[in-house]
């Protein structure tokens, strides 16, 4: 503490001359250090048609416990699931919208020489069931992954109608038949996708939560569309080194005991995506620690 005593031998212009003397001597302030930044933080959501219900529990729980959910990248069921959850709808209202999807609402079966089904309804079931037809109708950023046939690369839309990206996303190859949009033949995202990393990536994110739905548990396939999606299955597990190298964090619910059409088991798949994110929480709040106010960037995978 400094104090000033006044001089009446000086007058009291001299004293105020030398307290400014002396404030002008004092070291000035050290400046406040700065916050570190937090990063963006992005989930990636893999395809599993009904499975895919387990991405809404997984959501429900990082928003409970305070992870930050930035932007989100879905493929197939994943994007339907980023919709939802997007929309900025009450839980409640997605629950109950998932528990009442049956095949008819999205698929009409309609043979053809480039597959069993269409999926055409699925075009209108975002604004029908959630009021989203377009990506600004979203309250979080969304990149919906689906892939182009001819060049079998992974295509992100983000921007204009959510339709149309959506079901090409959901083309599941061999059972439903290819979309044609944007001067592209597009089919289901997993194909080139399998979780879109890459898309939450293109978003922004700096950190990135991958959900992965594990095949159905399966003995011996019963029908033509076991068959396709065990074969698909296989495909996708030779093709996790990629993804997984670039999240940051995976998470894998346990859903291998549902089947591809168990939507009726909607709060078992729920609690399913709850649990694998609650079990998950240490590593997330591990990685989104501050290191030196820098943005997080390592490319290295913790897996549960």
């Amino acid at each position: 503490m400094t104090v000033y005593e006044t001089d009446k031998s000086k007058g009291w212009l001299q004293s105020i001359l030398d307290r400014v003397r002396e404030f002008a001597t004092e070291p000035p302030p050290a400046p406040p250090e700065p916050s570190a930044r937090r990063p963006k933080v992005g989930l990636a959501l893999g395809g599993g048609f009904a499975r895919g219900i387990a991405h809404l529990g997984v959501l429900r729980c990082l928003q409970q416990h305070g992870i930050p959910i930035d932007c989100i990248a879905g493929t197939s069921a994943g994007a339907l699931a980023g919709v939802a959850f997007g929309s900025g709808r009450p839980f409640e209202h997605i629950v109950k919208e998932a528990a009442a999807i049956r095949f008819g609402n999205f698929g009409q079966w309609r043979f053809s020489h480039m597959g069993l089904a269409s999926n055409r309804r699925l075009e209108a079931y975002p604004g029908e069931h959630f009021g989203v037809r377009d990506f600004k109708d979203l309250k979080i950023p969304l990149a919906i992954a689906a892939t182009d046939l001819l060049s079998g690369k992974a295509i992100y839309y983000t921007s204009g109608p959510v339709g149309p990206p959506l079901r090409a996303s959901c083309a599941y190859p061999g059972l439903f038949q290819p979309v044609e949009y944007d001067g592209r033949l597009l089919v289901d995202g997993f194909v080139a996708a399998a979780v879109p990393v890459d898309g939450v990536r293109l978003l922004g994110a700096e950190v990135v939560i991958a959900v992965f739905l594990e095949a159905e548990k399966m003995d011996r396939p019963k029908s033509i569309v076991d068959v396709i999606g065990r074969s698909f299955s296989i495909v996708r597990l030779q093709a996790d080194v990629g993804w997984r190298a670039k999240a940051d964090v995976v998470v894998t619910p346990s859903v291998h005991e549902f089947a591809w059409d168990d939507f009726a088991r909607t709060s078992d798949l729920v609690a399913a995506g709850d649990q694998a994110a609650m079990e998950a929480l240490p590593r997330i709040r591990a990685v989104l620690q501050p290191a030196s106010g820098e943005a997080h960037s390592s490319p290295s995978a913790a897996t549960g």
